[in-house]
């Protein structure tokens, strides 16, 4: 009993530092999912920002179960691609979708990880 005790009690270990440090996509971890291929990288890029921004856009106007299939389709793409705030602040929605600082901050996890797309687009 005392081991188990023991187990449940260690704190919480931070999560591994990314190599792309606090950037709002880890292009390490994207690099390692598309091979390598800048090409391919691109694209997965293209259609992640564009699935975010139809996300962002029409997640207000949903009801909680439709908040709910929206934020966990969206947290399963931004873990593809390394959009790691994101997909945190979209399973924050998922758990309390009707909960508006959680929807504020996908918003404003989305428009970074946007931005840094567009950036990286030019």
């Amino acid at each position: 009993m005392a081991a188990l005790n023991i187990a449940f009690d260690i704190p919480e270990i931070s999560p591994q530092p990314r190599p792309s440090g606090n950037r709002p996509i880890d292009l390490v971890h994207l690099a390692r999912q598309t091979g390598g291929d800048k090409t391919l990288e691109a694209e997965v890029l293209a259609l992640f920002a564009r699935q975010a921004r139809q996300a962002v856009a029409h997640i207000a106007s949903l009801e909680d179960e439709g908040r709910t299939e929206l934020a966990h389709k969206l947290a399963g793409a931004a873990k593809g691609v390394g959009a790691f705030e994101v997909a945190r602040c979209a399973q924050a929605v998922e758990q309390t979708p009707a909960n508006p600082a959680a929807i504020t901050a996908f918003t404003k996890a989305v428009v970074d990880a946007d931005s840094f797309i567009v950036g990286l687009m030019r």
